[in-house]
């Protein structure tokens, strides 16, 4: 693939992106874009490259960039906010409307994790998106998150952040924290030991977060918008062993959805452990994925 920066502002943030093209010479322009969304955590090295080297083979062109406060983009450090991420991808969309080698009549969004979430909100607030794909996505931040904890964590989760609305009120700032302790991994240990071995080799992940982050994160609720992506189409993947977020969020986002949509339950699949470039269920998430945004486009899937 070709790849060269593409940065654009968001709320007045410069954010970092790289578009990522087809090695056609041309050929197939104007191409069809694809937008990734990375999930907690995330930067556009991790699946948005990766979404990238899958799709740009089958003619799609890939933005992939970091939300504000992460990579390189302008932002306050540690603050992780999804409404906030729902800009960042809206603005992404205006960024690839302006591009002449890219068709601003076939712009998708392919949210992972949370920015499955993410881009269920932002599409339904944004015509100019024609197909949305979430894949292990949250549904409802409050639900998602205490699922994630025992008693005794989410308790204490609370407390801390009902604590640092006062402090916040006070002195202007918000309390950093272990992101692990609004996302608590170490009750999924598969997730957990690929996050340790291999996420953690981007720089800049696993950085601390704010609780004001946790609190907007538990306001969450894309399953209360995801209505008004109709008549849009909406594609719905989840590992149906995901013990991160709970195949529940992707039947619940499901439902709330209006036609046309579809839900593919992933057998014996976990959160992340298998998203590797060659492992055999990301290859057939990338097929569905073609096949998805193909038909939404009324083009023929490239294999």
């Amino acid at each position: 693939m070709i790849s060269r920066p593409l940065p654009f502002f968001s709320s007045g943030l410069r954010l970092d992106a790289d578009l990522h093209l087809p090695d056609d010479g041309g050929a197939g322009a104007p191409y069809p874009v694809v937008i990734p969304a990375s999930g907690y955590q995330g930067l556009k090295v991790i699946h948005p490259e990766r979404f990238a080297r899958a799709l740009t083979p089958r003619g799609y062109a890939v933005l992939a960039f970091d939300y504000r406060g992460f990579g390189l983009s302008e932002g306050e450090r540690g603050r992780l906010v999804p409404q906030e991420w729902a800009e960042d991808v809206r603005a992404a969309v205006g960024r690839v409307s302006t591009v002449d080698e890219l068709d601003a009549d076939r712009i998708s969004l392919l949210g992972w994790g949370m920015g499955g979430g993410v881009v269920a909100a932002e599409a339904a607030e944004d015509l100019r998106v024609g197909a949305v794909a979430a894949v292990n996505c949250i549904a409802d931040g409050t639900r998602s998150t205490r699922n994630m904890h025992d008693e005794q964590s989410w308790n204490s989760l609370l407390e801390r952040v009902a604590a640092d609305r006062g402090r916040r009120a006070e002195i202007g700032r918000s309390e950093i924290t272990s992101p692990w302790d609004i996302v608590r991994l170490d009750l999924d240990g598969r997730t957990d030991g690929y996050v340790g071995e291999e996420l953690y080799r981007a720089p800049g992940f696993g950085s601390g977060v704010t609780l004001e982050s946790a609190e907007m994160l538990l306001r969450f609720s894309p399953e209360s918008l995801v209505h008004r992506v109709a008549p849009r189409p909406l594609l719905v993947v989840h590992g149906g062993q995901n013990e991160l977020h709970k195949p529940e969020e992707a039947r619940s986002l499901y439902e709330h959805a209006e036609e046309p949509k579809n839900l593919k339950i992933i057998d014996g699949a976990g959160h992340t452990e298998w998203m590797f470039d060659d492992h055999p269920t990301f290859r057939d998430l990338v097929e569905e994925l073609d096949a998805f945004f193909s038909n939404a486009f009324d083009r023929a899937p490239v294999s």
